[in-house]
């Protein structure tokens, strides 16, 4: 039998911690949007048509 090749997947980027912040006017600033249920520091994933938590499993739907 003949092995099958499969397509390689496309690397999604990856983000480093230190782009969830930013300095405005010599404050820390955070970039993306905290979990309401787990707190502050529990940060919530970005897909196209939702923001997830990945520690609890929150999730809200983007409107179009």
């Amino acid at each position: 039998m003949a092995d099958k090749e499969k397509a390689p997947k496309a690397k999604t980027p990856r983000i480093a911690k230190k782009d969830y912040f930013k300095i405005e006017a010599g404050k820390l600033v955070r970039t993306r949007k905290h979990c309401p249920k787990c707190g502050p520091g529990v940060f919530m994933a970005e897909h196209p048509n939702r923001t997830a938590c990945g520690k609890c499993g929150y999730t809200e739907f983007k409107k179009k």
